[in-house]
């Protein structure tokens, strides 16, 4: 029987990381992914890295081509009632900043290092299943190649996300925590300049939200709020830049390049949390336990986190045969995780329209935006949060 030390269910970025980290420490590890590489490559997702991420990537010896393509953030922008402030988050957070660089490039980076040092990957990994987590011989099991398969390991990593066999299988000891927002996201890649290079623009409009963001200083990311019930077909490149541009103020808007888009989809938002996030040898990491509405930024960078997390418990299980880190991961964890989670809840809050807001919870809204950009205390403390907050 195959047998490893990591047995790692899903090759997106959480598990991609886990590997190289573990693999750096010399633990041998197997990842099996039941998609297609060329489909986890492409998958259109996040691309703003908090430092501790970015500080992963060079750990695990990947950093090279996130510091010579990726951009830094030094602000972000808010918009509302037609204006727009900026909120230097470097200047009130030490020179703390995020780093532009799409997720997509991250786990390219992530899976040529892995081929290079010739580490299993097993693509097209059908029906894997955990098994024998709860003692001391667990063993993952899957179909490839039309045969069946039994992978003997000493841990077992879920990094499998969100629709992931992993938390599925221990569904019964798990308390999940989810709120369901009552709109969307349409979001569109289009290859035209960022309107703001250095900064993210965030807008609170009457007719919804919208972002500004970018993948690189000619490929673009732009969303507005839009109904859950909405059809990609219902918008047309055209619908959707008259829209982007009527929810931010003016100058911005007269900056908007315009270009035919090269991916259009919607995203519902929610906010999911699965605890505890350890099953006696197998833990759960990324998406698998955990999702935040994209407004921060906070989804790959929660994720790894957890992979800091669970990397350096296991490195101290084989170095100093210590259950310390192992023990403690998911409270660790978690504690983060929620952090996390009440900020993205609460830029959410604070930037979209909600069906059912009156008069009065309109005002409330201004007034909070208005205190937010205007105050000191304030704008550090959203700063805080936009960098990421310690490990």
């Amino acid at each position: 029987m195959p047998k490893t030390q990591v047995a790692i269910i899903g090759a997106g970025p959480a598990g991609l990381l886990l590997g190289q980290l573990l693999h750096k420490a010399g633990i041998e590890n197997v990842i099996l992914e039941r998609q297609t590489a060329d489909y986890v490559l492409g998958r259109i997702r996040a691309g703003i890295l908090e430092q501790v991420t970015v500080d992963l990537m060079d750990e695990a010896g990947v950093g090279q081509r996130l510091h010579h393509d990726g951009i830094v953030h030094h602000a972000i922008e808010l918009v509302f009632r037609g204006e727009r402030h900026p909120i230097q988050v470097d200047k009130l957070t030490g020179g703390k900043v995020v780093t532009a660089y799409g997720q997509t490039e991250l786990t390219r980076d992530l899976m040529e290092a892995r081929k290079a040092a010739g580490l299993p990957t097993v693509y097209e990994a059908a029906d894997v299943s955990p098994h024998g987590f709860d003692g001391d011989k667990p063993v993952v099991r899957y179909r490839h190649g039309g045969q069946e398969h039994e992978l003997q390991c000493d841990f077992i990593a879920g990094c499998d996300g969100f629709h992931g066999v992993s938390r599925a299988t221990v569904k019964d000891k798990v308390t999940e925590y989810e709120k369901v927002y009552p709109f969307g996201w349409l979001g569109v890649l289009a290859d035209v300049p960022p309107v703001s290079p250095h900064a993210i623009v965030y807008g609170n409009s009457e007719r919804g939200f919208s972002l500004c963001s970018m993948r690189s200083l000619t490929r673009s990311r732009y969303y507005v709020q839009c109904p859950l019930d909405d059809k990609v077909e219902d918008w047309s490149d055209e619908r959707f830049w008259d829209e982007l541009k009527r929810r931010v103020d003016p100058h911005l808007a007269a900056s908007i390049v315009t270009g035919p888009s090269i991916e259009k989809s919607i995203a519902p938002l929610r906010s999911f949390v699965a605890e505890p996030m350890r099953f006696g040898r197998m833990f759960l990491a990324g998406d698998a336990a955990h999702i935040v509405p994209p407004t921060g930024a906070k989804g790959l960078n929660l994720a790894a986190s957890d992979v800091k997390y669970l990397s350096s418990a296991l490195i101290e299980h084989y170095r100093e045969r210590s259950a310390a880190g192992l023990d403690h991961y998911s409270d660790r964890a978690l504690q983060r995780v929620w952090k996390a989670e009440r900020f993205s809840w609460w830029l959410t809050s604070l930037m979209h329209r909600f069906p059912d807001t009156g008069a009065f919870e309109q005002r409330l809204q201004d007034a909070e935006l208005e205190y937010l950009v205007h105050s000191q205390a304030a704008s550090t403390s959203l700063a805080e949060n936009y960098v990421g907050l310690p490990l």
